[in-house]
């Protein structure tokens, strides 16, 4: 088992010393029942602690389980007690919001923000513990280093975002020891190719550790002994700053980071050399296509792509230069990867046709819904499963997303899918960001609304956002309202929170109507 070195703020932390630490943590999760095949939830920023629970719960065989530190008791409580966590490393300011979802007899282990975190974040500079919760510096030099031969790792349990109804644990089917120790091979060599770690990597991540593609990012970063700077917030200026001052080769953003990359003045952006960046791994989100090409112009063909799923683990990959030539697409299926696309009726499509996208692939180990073996079996077809995404193949097996199942509009008995009209609205001069959905509408069924976000200082006129659209699409596509917002909530991931938009959009749609 490896151990990278980490770096965080002005501190490096050797390999060897990340060892030492989260074998004395392994030690002391095991005293409290913590064991192969149990889970232990992590809800903290990016911290080296994080990453040492990580790695202690790695080395007992027990899966980690990353809660977004947003949540409140009603959400933590959720998945603490759906996975039968066995214990929580938590950080010390964050036990307030959740103590009321906490499960009795759950082992609360409470970790003090670093001083950079406290400062990004604008915290105290300590918070009291509750009672019963163990501090984690005084509980680590407690524990003596773990001697037990480290068992197979089960790596991140995550939780899906719960389009609909609850969040769902995604764990995965254990497999016999010759037949698990091949597919762990399989799925190194997978991660080598899309994520392109290797143990000669100066790795930065500022994405958040609870989010499955950051946290196997980083677990990418531990297999092989990679250097990992962790970033406990996104700062585009300061990403640039340790670009340059550390050589950084490998990084993982997702595209609302490039964005606010691309929002910095041109000037600050010269100030920076970036020529040590070899490789820069995506798979949040699709990437609007003018915002990609933007980082590529900039950065260099350095921007990569991948198309996955907590279920499905990496599906498709797309180098920069492949990109290129297919703008839009995130790719042909990678490794022994298979994708289809199915009507809503099951029927197979072809080449160019839109549909549900379906996928399997063999280096990542077949997975189930803890307690909810009905939701997986309700997402499978011919041995593949969705996530709810729609998308079309080409005729090189490429393969291009339209949106999500859930975000179609039917308007007039047509499908529209907002996803294409995302990527036309992206191109449109002045706006930073967009979102479009569908209302009910008495008349159609459903009516389009184009949410827009402008350049910080510009106007952006309605009619003008329709007409771009009308000039370069179907007239069906048209929005038939347009709302100018000064920003759009995202999520981390880069993913908009569409429905808050909706919700919010219909809010005063109503209040107009009964003023």
């Amino acid at each position: 088992m490896s151990y990278p070195t980490l770096a965080f703020d002005d501190a490096e932390i050797p390999a060897s010393v990340v060892r030492g630490r989260a074998l004395r943590a392994a030690s002391g999760l095991a005293a409290l029942g913590v064991g192969e095949g149990d889970v232990v939830a992590v809800m903290m920023r990016n911290e080296p602690e994080a990453m040492e629970a990580i790695l202690a719960a790695g080395h007992l065989g027990a899966y980690w389980c990353g809660l977004n530190w947003h949540f409140k008791d009603e959400e933590a409580g959720w998945v603490l007690r759906d996975s039968g966590a066995k214990a929580l490393v938590i950080h010390a300011d964050l036990i307030p919001q959740v103590a009321a979802g906490l499960p009795q007899g759950l082992a609360v282990i409470a970790v003090q923000p670093r001083a950079m975190t406290r400062e990004m974040y604008g915290l105290a500079d300590e918070t009291d513990l509750p009672r019963g919760a163990l501090e984690w510096e005084g509980w680590l030099r407690a524990q003596t280093e773990s001697t037990t031969q480290p068992k197979r790792a089960k790596g991140l349990m995550p939780y899906t975002s719960g389009v609909s109804g609850r969040p769902k644990g995604v764990v995965r089917i254990a497999l016999p020891e010759a037949q698990a120790v091949k597919q762990a091979a399989a799925t190194a060599e997978l991660s080598t190719q899309v994520l392109g770690v290797t143990p000669q990597s100066r790795c930065l991540l500022a994405a958040p550790l609870y989010h499955s593609a950051p946290g196997n990012y980083a677990a990418a970063c531990a297999r092989v002994g990679a250097w990992l700077r962790l970033e406990p917030r996104f700062d585009a200026e300061q990403i640039l700053r340790r670009v340059s001052e550390e050589r950084i080769t490998h990084l993982y953003l997702v595209p609302t980071m490039y964005q606010r990359l691309l929002n910095l003045p041109l000037e600050k952006r010269k100030q920076y050399d970036l020529s040590s960046v070899q490789f820069v791994a995506s798979t949040g989100s699709p990437c609007p296509a003018s915002v990609k090409r933007a980082m590529i112009d900039w950065w260099g063909p350095v921007i990569h792509e991948a198309y996955a799923s907590s279920e499905t683990g990496y599906l498709t990959f797309i180098t920069a230069e492949e990109w290129l030539r297919k703008p839009g697409s995130v790719g042909r299926p990678v490794g022994a990867a298979v994708v289809r696309i199915f009507d809503e009726g099951g029927q197979a499509l072809g080449k160019g046709e839109i549909g549900v996208i379906h996928g399997r692939q063999p280096a990542s180990p077949d997975f189930s819904y803890i307690n909810n073996a009905e939701a997986r079996s309700k997402i499978e077809r011919d041995g593949l499963v969705t996530v709810g995404d729609m998308g079309y193949l080409d005729d090189d097996g490429y393969l291009f997303i339209s949106g999500r199942q859930s975000d179609m509009v039917i308007s007039g008995g047509v499908n529209i899918y907002p996803a294409e009209i995302e990527a036309v609205l992206s191109r449109m001069p002045g706006v930073v960001d967009c979102a479009v959905f569908g209302v009910p509408d008495n008349e159609w069924g459903e009516a389009l609304v184009a949410a827009v976000q402008p350049v910080a200082g510009q106007d952006i006129d309605e009619s003008a956002v329709r007409e771009f659209v009308r000039e370069r699409m179907a007239g069906y596509k048209v929005p038939k309202f347009v709302t100018v917002e000064a920003s759009l909530p995202r999520e981390d991931t880069g993913k908009v929170y569409k429905r808050r938009v909706r919700d919010a959009f219909l809010a005063r749609s109503a209040a107009v109507a009964t003023s």
